[in-house]
C-alpha cells in the first residue's frame, strides 16, 4: 500500500501509555503522540481542512497566496500543504518563537516575517496586525485566521475526537490539552462529550493568558496579560474557536515547569516532544487529585522537540533565565573560587606602552580596554607583539589605535561548557557581570583552577 501524496498521511496518530511520570496517578494516563503527522504536530489536521474548505467556497483560488500569523506549527502544515497543491505562503509570526520553527517554515519555501511578541494584538507591529494588512495588500491571497476559522475547531470534531474515542474504546475519562487558538481542545472536547457528556475536558493555560480567569469569571482582564516564554498555548484575547462551554477547568501552568516537564518527557518517557506537551504533562501533576483508580487519561502531545532544540533542550538557555540548578560549574561558581581579586582595566587614551608594564608587572596576558568606565574592547600580549614588529614607535601611542573587539559577556548562569566553548585564540577569556554590577573576568587558568579545586 501507498499514499498518492504526503496529506494522506495525516492523522491516525498513535495513543501511548505513560508509565513514570505519572507512577504517583491511580489513573491511566496516555498520550496523544501528534508528532507522526508529516509537519509533526496535530496542526496538519486543521491547516488541510482550512484549505480544503476555503478551496470549496471560493475563498481560495489557483495559484494563490496563503497569509498567515502563526507560531510555527499551523504554518507548517499550511505549508506543506501548499507545496502539494501549488500555493504560495507568507507568514508573520513572533520574536519568542525559537529559530527552528522559523527555519523549518523557510525549508518549505515560505516567507516568514518576525514581530514583537510583547505588543497589544491591535498594534501595527503585531503579527496579527501585519498578517491583516498583507492580505489587503498582496493580490489573489487568503488569510486562514486560525483563530476565529470554524474549520480549525471541525478538523478536531471529525478527526482528533473519533480517533480518541476509538483507541480508548469509549473509556476515556478526561481529555487534557494546551488551548491557543482552542481549535483541539474545542473540536474533540466537543465530539468525546457527546459520546459521553461526562468525560471532562481540561484545559492547560499559562500565566500571562486570559483563559482561566474569563472561564471563571467571565471578565476579560488585562491585568493578567504580560510575556510569557511558554510556546503554543494561552492568548492575550479570546480567540472563536475557544468553546469555553466545552471546556470544564483550565490549569495554569509556569514557564519553568513547563520547560523542564518538556525535558521530563524525553528523560522518563522517550517521547521528544515540543512545549505545550511539558506543560500539559505538569498540569497533569497538578491536577493529581481529580483522578480516580479506572480512570482513563488522554493528554495531547501537539508538536516535536526538535523544533524547542534552543530552548527547552539547551541547558545554557534554562539557566539563563534561572530554570535549571544542577551540580555543574557556572561563571558564578568560577568567579567565586577567584578570592576576590578585581578586574584589571585600562583606559583607551592610554599609552601602549603603560599596557605593556601593567602586563608586566601584573604577570597577565590580556586587559579589557575601557572608555568612559565602559568597557570597548581588549589588548593582549599577542595584539601588542603584532603592533610593535610591524612599528615599534607606536610604543606612546594610546591604546585605542590597536584595541580589538571586546571579550564575550556572558550570563553568571552559564555553564563552563559554554564558557569554554567561547574561549580560543581570538578570546582568550569571557567577561561576567557578578552581582555587586562589577566586571569580573574568567580566563582559561580560572577554569583550570576551578575544576581542580
Amino acid at each position: 500500500m501507498w499514499y498518492n501524496n504526503i496529506l494522506e498521511t495525516i492523522g491516525n496518530t498513535p495513543l501511548v501509555k505513560l508509565n513514570v511520570i505519572p507512577k504517583d496517578i491511580k489513573a491511566t494516563v496516555l498520550a496523544k503522540i501528534e508528532t507522526t503527522n508529516p509537519g509533526n504536530s496535530i496542526k496538519d489536521r486543521m491547516a488541510l481542512k482550512m484549505i480544503e474548505d476555503a478551496e470549496k467556497n471560493g475563498k481560495l483560488k489557483p495559484g494563490g497566496t496563503i497569509i498567515e500569523g502563526t507560531s510555527g506549527n499551523t504554518g507548517m502544515g499550511l505549508a506543506i500543504a501548499a507545496v502539494i497543491k501549488g500555493y504560495k505562503c507568507i507568514f508573520t509570526t513572533t520574536d519568542k518563537q525559537s529559530k527552528e520553527k522559523v527555519d523549518a517554515l523557510r525549508a518549505f519555501g515560505a516567507e516568514v516575517i518576525v514581530c514583537p511578541t510583547n505588543v497589544d494584538p491591535e498594534d501595527p507591529r503585531s503579527y496579527y496586525s501585519v498578517s491583516t494588512r498583507l492580505e489587503r495588500e498582496v493580490p489573489n491571497s487568503w488569510k486562514p485566521n486560525q483563530y476565529d476559522n470554524p474549520s480549525n475547531t471541525q478538523a478536531n470534531y471529525e478527526q482528533t475526537g473519533p480517533e480518541i474515542w476509538e483507541q480508548t474504546e469509549g473509556k476515556i475519562t478526561h481529555l487534557i490539552v494546551g488551548a491557543g487558538t482552542g481549535g483541539t481542545i474545542s473540536g474533540a472536547g466537543k465530539y468525546l462529550k457527546e459520546k459521553n457528556p461526562a468525560i471532562q475536558v481540561l484545559g492547560i493555560d499559562t500565566y500571562g493568558s486570559v483563559f482561566k480567569k474569563y472561564k471563571e469569571t467571565g471578565i476579560l482582564d488585562k491585568n493578567e496579560i504580560y510575556p510569557y516564554i511558554t510556546e503554543g498555548i494561552g492568548e492575550d484575547f479570546l480567540p472563536k474557536n475557544v468553546n469555553f462551554d466545552v471546556i470544564d477547568h483550565f490549569e495554569k501552568v509556569s514557564d519553568k515547569d513547563a520547560a523542564l516537564m518538556t525535558r521530563e518527557i524525553a528523560r522518563k518517557e522517550g517521547i521528544f516532544a515540543g512545549n505545550s506537551a511539558g506543560s500539559a504533562v505538569a498540569g497533569l501533576l497538578q491536577m493529581k487529585d481529580r483522578f480516580q483508580e479506572g480512570d482513563v487519561v488522554v493528554i495531547i502531545f501537539p508538536d516535536h522537540g526538535s523544533r524547542y532544540m534552543g530552548k527547552m533542550y539547551n541547558e545554557d538557555w534554562l539557566r539563563e533565565r534561572g530554570f535549571l540548578k544542577d551540580e555543574k560549574l557556572t561563571a558564578r561558581s568560577i568567579i567565586g573560587k577567584q578570592a576576590g581579586q578585581e578586574i584589571v582595566t585600562i583606559d583607551s587614551e592610554e599609552s601602549i606602552l603603560k599596557a605593556i608594564n601593567t602586563i608586566k608587572a601584573l604577570n597577565i596576558s590580556q586587559i579589557p580596554v575601557t572608555q568612559h568606565e565602559m568597557i570597548i574592547g581588549k589588548i593582549t600580549e599577542s595584539d601588542i607583539l603584532d603592533a610593535l614588529l610591524e612599528n615599534p614607535a607606536l610604543k606612546s601611542h594610546p591604546v585605542k589605535d590597536i584595541l580589538t573587539t571586546p571579550f564575550p559577556f556572558v550570563d553568571l548562569n552559564t555553564s563552563i561548557d559554554k564558557i569554554s566553548s567561547l574561549i580560543n585564540k581570538d578570546n582568550t577569556a569571557v567577561l561576567v557581570e557578578a552581582e555587586n554590577g562589577k566586571f569580573k573576568i574568567i580566563t582559561q587558568y580560572d577554569i583550570i583552577n576551578a575544576i581542580s579545586a
